[in-house]
């Protein structure tokens, strides 16, 4: 008898035994397993990608500690929703028994101010914190609950773990373990999943639920076609982000304003993050950009601040402006190149001596060794300016940055060929 129910809810684990992977934190004698086992469970995050179990994780010890538990999502909570959840834990908790599990999906959404609103409930052992984010929490979460909780990092699912989920789906499952299906080809499969299980589960329903018949021979070819033909559905949670936003930076790399704002709004249909399209513009701004229009950084970085205040459905417009305004300015990866030149230079040259004269000398010793001795003050000098060597004695003259070929670089090129004739000569 079919079911409403998603076959990647229907196969979500219930014990430590049935879960599949991270076995760096639940195997055995694994950090989280002892923890779990001792009842001495910390408050923690879960960093990882996407459909690698952490929800499923966060059940699975709430259940096996007898806990109360209670879930919140940061897309649609507020401070008021955390409050509540926090009076109903401390009305659950009696005399020595253990804190109640508060699981938050996203914390990474959560405002500065929504974070502050836990601190208390955790330090004083009121709930214990797990919470899910897919983005670093060093940069996404605040320091004060940061330093109260520990930090588990989930790794993608191997092959291995994949295929162990695929039978186990196949050969459990209600309404597939009665059909007979042939698993001829899975390199497709597994592909598309890119070690999230939850895209495993939606790949197998898509490709099974579109025959009728009770034998099916599973291909490569068959996969890729029942793909392409139901892209929405496998699309519906955006899954096929890393794709779109490659599409939306190589439409903005490539001057085009209509291309870019088309994935752009693509990505917000997809209920894409905005903060990550702003963060992945930040960085377009100054590696594609660069020196070409140097304003694109600070006006990129304006872009990402009103977008973490407002969000949606607001947002929109500041991502279009700022979509448009990117794909329309000059473009130079001038800076880009230069950097990894020299990482490149680097790693051919090890950690080639710093010369004395550009060493700092904050003591006696440092002085009679010869360190800051003969240096040369720039603005002391004519026109600010002394030609100096700046790099190790190895590699001096070495040119690791090029200016591309617009205004403002070529601006900045004059500058260079007047200061440094013979390194930028003509």
């Amino acid at each position: 008898m079919a079911t409403n129910i998603p076959l990647a809810e229907r196969m979500r684990p219930h014990i430590l035994e049935e879960y599949v992977g991270q076995e760096h934190l639940v195997g055995e004698n694994s950090i989280l397993r002892r923890a779990i086992e001792s009842g001495a469970l910390p408050s923690f995050i879960l960093w990882g990608p996407p459909g690698v179990g952490k929800t499923t994780l966060a059940r699975i010890i709430a259940h096996h500690l007898n806990r109360p538990f209670y879930t919140l999502s940061a897309i649609n909570s507020g401070v008021k929703d955390i409050r509540e959840v926090i009076d109903k834990a401390q009305k659950s908790k009696f005399f020595e028994s253990p804190s109640p599990i508060l699981f938050i999906d996203e914390i990474h959404r959560f405002s500065k101010s929504q974070q502050d609103s836990l601190l208390g409930a955790v330090e004083q052992g009121t709930i214990t914190l797990i919470g899910a984010t897919t983005e670093n929490p060093s940069f996404e979460v605040i320091s004060p609950l940061l330093s109260r909780c520990q930090v588990y990092v989930l790794k993608s699912l191997e092959r291995t773990h994949l295929e162990t989920l695929m039978t186990r789906a196949l050969s459990t499952d209600l309404e597939f373990r009665d059909r007979k299906i042939q698993l001829k080809e899975t390199e497709a499969i597994f592909r598309f999943s890119g070690g999230d299980a939850r895209k495993l589960y939606n790949i197998l329903e898509i490709v099974i639920l579109s025959y009728d018949e009770k034998e099916l021979i599973i291909t490569d070819e068959l996969v890729t076609q029942r793909l392409q033909e139901n892209i929405a559905m496998y699309d519906k949670n955006g899954e096929l982000h890393y794709d779109i936003i490659s599409a939306f930076i190589k439409s903005m790399r490539g001057s085009d304003p209509n291309a870019a704002v088309y994935w752009l709004a693509r990505m917000i249909e997809g209920g894409q993050d905005p903060e990550f399209i702003a963060r992945r513009m930040l960085i377009f701004a100054s590696e594609d950009i660069g020196l070409a229009n140097p304003n694109a950084l600070l006006l990129a970085n304006a872009c990402f601040d009103a977008v973490h205040k407002i969000g949606w459905p607001e947002s929109r417009i500041i991502l279009s402006e700022m979509t448009v305004f990117l794909a329309t300015s000059p473009k130079s990866n001038s800076t880009y190149r230069a950097i990894s030149k020299a990482q490149e230079l680097i790693q051919q040259t090890g950690d080639l001596p710093v010369p004395l004269h550009l060493r700092n000398a904050p003591t006696r010793l440092m002085k009679e060794l010869g360190y800051g001795e003969k240096y040369q003050y720039p603005h002391d000098q004519p026109g600010r300016f002394v030609e100096e060597d700046y790099l190790p004695k190895k590699i001096k003259g070495t040119k690791l940055w090029d200016p591309a070929e617009n205004a403002r670089e070529q601006e900045l090129l004059i500058r260079m060929r007047n200061l440094w004739e013979k390194r930028y000569k003509y």
